[in-house]
């Protein structure tokens, strides 16, 4: 018996190459896309503003309460980065373009929310950097190193 086949033998779980969180996800980015199509040149900052705040609203408490932190803190430290979703995530972007991003423990069934910097945010140290930090709880000195962070993205 082959390794393939040997492998494909100890697992039952059937993989077709997304998860279904996954797809979802990939299904909120489009909706994203057709919205912002729509709205076409109507389009404006508060919109963004709106559906990242209601995103933020749908997430559960614990979620909920670090994502409305790290909506804060943005604002606070980056007032130049527009607020937006991204694959059904609030995010953060500059020029129309992701910088840093939210994404809750719910919303991919894992055991804690995460937030993300995208290539754009250049938070390069030498030849090895974090781009995602989990997120469990937000102490204050957690939220001066995220607020830090933040503006470091922003540029």
């Amino acid at each position: 018996m082959s390794n393939s086949t040997a492998a494909q033998g100890k697992s039952s779980a059937k993989y077709d190459g997304f998860t279904e969180e996954e797809r979802d996800a990939m299904k909120e980015r489009a909706a994203e896309l057709k919205g912002t199509a729509r709205r076409g040149s109507r389009s404006t900052k508060a919109d963004g503003e709106a559906d990242a705040l209601a995103k933020i609203a749908e997430m559960t408490d614990t979620d909920r309460v670090l994502a409305e932190r790290i909506h804060a803190l943005v604002k606070e430290h980056a007032p130049g980065l527009a607020a937006k979703t991204w694959y059904g995530m609030p995010a953060y972007a500059k020029d129309g373009k992701v910088v840093c991003f939210f994404q809750s423990a719910q919303k991919f069934k894992s055991r804690y929310a995460t937030l993300g910097f995208s290539a754009l945010a250049q938070l390069d140290e030498g030849s090895l950097w974090a781009t995602s930090y989990a997120l469990t709880e937000l102490t204050d000195a957690d939220e001066a190193r995220i607020a830090a962070l933040i503006a470091r993205a922003a540029g």
